[in-house]
């Protein structure tokens, strides 16, 4: 069983995500902001993030350079499933991946949800080194 913590402001989203994400076998704490992911990942190490880019507060981007801030966390693999078009980070792919960790960057309107468990499955297998 997985630990997974999903940051999605969208509650009927977030909520549906858990439910599948749960019968599949893992557990999931669903967070609606940057500050309440931290503080869920510091109640309880997650396996992997699944994170939107686009939150309340802070950018989905500032979540990610402060939970990599922290020594512990630097390993713990990151999926990016957003609203945000994969064409404005184009330019900015090896800063995410390299830097801040990401695992793999999803669109939703073109992922479905047995892609996004799959990638969480992938994510869970193997872990990119973050230089932070």
């Amino acid at each position: 069983m997985a630990h997974i913590i999903l940051i999605e402001p969208d509650r009927v989203l977030a909520a549906t995500y858990k439910q599948g994400l749960e019968a599949s076998g893992n557990s999931v704490v669903m967070c609606a902001s940057a500050q309440a992911a931290i503080f869920a990942a510091d109640e309880k190490r997650p396996d992997v993030i699944v994170s939107e880019l686009q939150l309340i507060g802070h950018s989905g981007i500032e979540f990610l350079y402060e939970f990599r801030s922290y020594t512990e966390w630097q390993t713990i693999p990151v999926l990016i499933h957003t609203q945000v078009p994969p064409a404005e980070f184009s330019n900015s792919w090896s800063l995410l991946r390299d830097e801040l960790g990401i695992h793999e960057y999803m669109y939703k309107p073109l992922t479905s949800f047995q892609q996004l468990q799959r990638s969480i499955a992938a994510c869970l297998n193997s872990t990119i080194p973050v230089s932070v």
